[in-house]
């Protein structure tokens, strides 16, 4: 774990923290890897000595759920897959198993959208490797394959301190909701701590405590094809901004772009957005939410949103529309266009 101390306050959470510098404040960073990506842990006006402990037992608790939780591992979720695949049962701990409780409601809420069922795929597709990245398609025949088999929550059966699935070609990858986990877990650790203002910032997904100085926190939001921030979002005590896009990880083919957002019901990258933006309280759901709303796309989002319980969302979607909630367009602002147009605020969720 790096850490720095300094005194403007320039924090980068996607890209960069959009706003005007506050008066002088000393900051402490603390800067580890974890989940594939570079967390950032910003602890403002507390005891260093507090700020450090508190960022060395974050880390220890990153590092944990990413062995424990990481799909082809010798973790916990690894084990269960290996299970699954040779058609047997599994141990599960209480922990993981009310995970996968919360991520099967959401599952169900958003009609499938977001399935942590689909590992199996996302290694076909070849972004199961963080270090390494596709270069081609897989098969199609090979993807209709493990959907004609029948992925989903809904063939997994836990009881008795133990998880079976219906399905031996399910993998559960929580690559869509596990990060959220930790930045909650994180964000209580800190206030547990008595840490009264700071930042968890997870490769750009981030929840806030307290306030930045005298106003809130101000997030700059990256644009998807552009340089620089799309968009700046005022941010309140306790809430937190997740953002999906196809910019994240992918590979061109044959002048299409393979991105790792994956459509559930297709097998394939997803196709009607290129950027979703989500403000909830809960960092876990905001995660699994913007990965649904991604898939459902233009055409869907309003009423997965509603289903989720999202009510402030941004999309843009596959043409560049800038499409947002009303409540969203009340807190954010845009700096500039996707590509060519005005946003589009969207009806009342009721």
């Amino acid at each position: 774990m790096r850490i720095s101390v300094y005194g403007i306050p320039t924090l980068f959470a996607c890209l960069a923290l959009a706003a005007a510098c506050a008066p002088r404040e000393e900051v402490t960073r603390f800067q580890f890897l974890a989940f594939g990506t570079l967390v950032d842990i910003d602890v403002y006006g507390a005891d260093r000595e507090l700020a450090a402990r508190a960022a060395a037992d974050i880390e220890t608790c990153f590092q944990a759920l990413h062995r424990d939780w990481h799909p082809w591992g010798d973790g916990a979720l690894g084990t269960i897959n290996r299970a699954f695949a040779r058609g047997e049962t599994a141990p599960i701990d209480a922990d993981l198993a009310g995970l996968l409780g919360e991520a099967a409601s959401l599952s169900r809420a958003s009609g499938g959208l977001f399935d942590p069922t689909l590992g199996r795929l996302v290694d076909l597709w070849g972004f199961s490797d963080d270090e390494q990245s596709p270069v081609a398609p897989p098969d199609a025949a090979r993807i209709r394959a493990l959907l004609d088999e029948g992925l989903g929550m809904q063939h997994l059966r836990i009881a008795d301190g133990r998880i079976a699935s219906s399905n031996p070609d399910i993998a559960l990858d929580l690559g869509g909701f596990a990060k959220g986990v930790a930045v909650d877990r994180a964000v209580e650790r800190l206030r547990a701590l008595g840490v009264r203002n700071a930042i968890v910032n997870a490769g750009g997904d981030l929840r806030v405590i307290g306030r930045h100085g005298d106003r809130p926190w101000r997030i700059g939001i990256r644009h998807p094809r552009g340089k620089g921030v799309i968009a700046e979002l005022e941010v309140h005590d306790g809430e937190s901004v997740f953002t999906s896009g196809d910019y994240e990880r992918y590979f061109d083919y044959q002048g299409r772009r393979y991105h790792h957002i994956l459509d559930p019901r297709t097998g394939e990258p997803a196709t009607g957005a290129i950027s979703v933006t989500v403000l909830h309280r809960n960092a876990a759901r905001a995660d699994a939410a913007v990965t649904a709303l991604f898939v459902a796309g233009s055409k869907a989002w309003r009423n997965v949103a509603a289903a989720l319980g999202m009510t402030h969302v941004m999309l843009i979607g596959a043409d560049g529309h800038i499409e947002m909630s009303p409540e969203m367009h009340e807190r954010l602002r845009l700096v500039q266009p996707a590509l060519d147009d005005r946003p589009r605020i969207a009806g009342d969720f009721a």
